[in-house]
């Protein structure tokens, strides 16, 4: 990279940022486009977070990602915030406009970007969502609005029953399962799609979050989790067709790269430097 007096920053802010592979994926955007930009991560304490954004007028960075456990509260000290953001309750883009910063969220439209990509439909399937926080909010605005029926469950029954009433608001298509029916086969036979949107399979060692027998070939599986997760192996071994979170991270990804640019990125680059860094 050939960072100069004239180089625009952009970057991400979150605790920790150490395992990103945002910075590779975004640098070899800018290389491939002749953009004289550079990509960097910014460790953000909780406590810091206000001056971190106040930091982005300071410093006149042009944007930056935000992750966790940012991603709710840089609300707050936002100018503006889009409607999607808005109505899912969370950001993880900032644009900076001469010292006003808008925040974006692009993971549920990433998410959406990454099924088509593969070849899954789920128009007019039901859909079972595990886990009721910041991602599942982000996806759920889209899937209730092509599933035919998202069942949300979280080992929190308010959480679910929290984000089942936001989500109804805009289809009454959404309904919470209860930790009963979470367990039986019944339910499981009926539902088409499975993701992951908990935290589990971060760590190799983590538990599948539902009982892998309940899996047959019919089902599709997704993780949000952009590596191999226990959960995928446990699908992929009972005949499930499978996709892991990596679409997602490229396709939030490149949202972010045009907020920020105005300019549509190679897909092929930007997924070929996310790949080199997953071997």
């Amino acid at each position: 990279m050939n960072i100069r007096g004239k180089t625009k920053v952009v970057g991400l802010f979150g605790y920790p940022v150490e395992h990103s592979l945002s910075p590779v994926m975004h640098n070899a955007a800018f290389a491939g486009l002749g953009l004289d930009y550079c990509y960097v991560t910014f460790l953000v304490k909780p406590e810091f977070l206000g001056k971190a954004v106040e930091a982005i007028r300071a410093l006149d960075l042009k944007g930056v990602n935000v992750t966790i456990p940012h991603k709710e509260k840089v609300i707050s000290f936002l100018d503006a915030v889009s409607e999607e953001a808005s109505f899912i309750g969370a950001v993880n883009t900032i644009r900076n406009d001469n010292g006003r910063l808008t925040g974006f969220n692009t993971d549920g439209r990433g998410f959406m970007k990454s099924l088509v990509e593969a070849g899954i439909d789920i128009s007019g399937k039901k859909v079972l969502v595990v886990g009721a926080g910041g991602a599942s909010r982000a996806i759920g605005y889209y899937l209730c609005m092509t599933a035919s029926v998202v069942c949300l469950y979280d080992a929190v029954d308010e959480k679910a029953e929290q984000l089942a009433r936001h989500l109804s608001c805009l289809k009454g298509n959404v309904s919470v399962v209860d930790s009963s029916t979470f367990r039986r086969s019944q339910f499981f036979s009926e539902i088409d799609v499975i993701i992951n949107a908990t935290p589990l399979g971060l760590k190799n060692d983590d538990p599948v979050p539902f009982d892998p027998s309940l899996l047959n070939n019919l089902h599709t599986v997704c993780d949000l989790i952009y590596k191999e997760t226990p959960i995928l192996r446990s699908a992929s071994e009972r005949g499930c067709r499978t996709l892991g979170g990596l679409g997602m991270l490229l396709w939030q990804g490149i949202f972010a790269f045009e907020l920020w640019t105005g300019r549509t990125p190679s897909v092929d680059v930007m997924r070929n430097a996310l790949l080199a860094q997953c071997e």
